[in-house]
């Protein structure tokens, strides 16, 4: 029970909140999408920094770090694409309209070519 107390807080709350704001910042600053690999693994190795650190959890625990890694690369890649798709929607109305929560289309009425 406390390890999966520990997971809910400091990988889901604490660490994804951190991997959710960084796609934001990622997708806000047109960053290429690989880069929420990088720096979600770099994040992986904080948690498990401070699970060893503050909870006495085993540092290197191949199926957390697996589940951590999923986690926070998920919610990475989440906030990535939603922000992009607000990005496109509002900075080119003319263009595209939003086609769901992760997608965009063409509008239809473009200028003649």
């Amino acid at each position: 029970m406390q390890d999966f107390m520990v997971f809910l807080f400091l990988t889901v709350i604490i660490f994804g909140g951190a991997s959710f704001m960084m796609g934001q910042a990622l997708a806000e600053t047109w960053r290429p999408v690989w880069q929420n690999i990088v720096y979600g693994l770099l994040l992986v190795a904080a948690e498990r920094f401070f699970a060893w650190a503050l909870f006495k959890a085993p540092p290197i625990n191949i199926p957390a770090i697996l589940l951590n890694t999923v986690v926070v690369i998920g919610f990475a890649l989440f906030a990535y694409r939603i922000t992009q798709v607000r990005k496109m929607v509002t900075q080119y109305p003319w263009l595209y309209e939003r086609a769901g929560l992760f997608s965009w289309r063409d509008r239809g009425n473009n200028s003649p070519k």
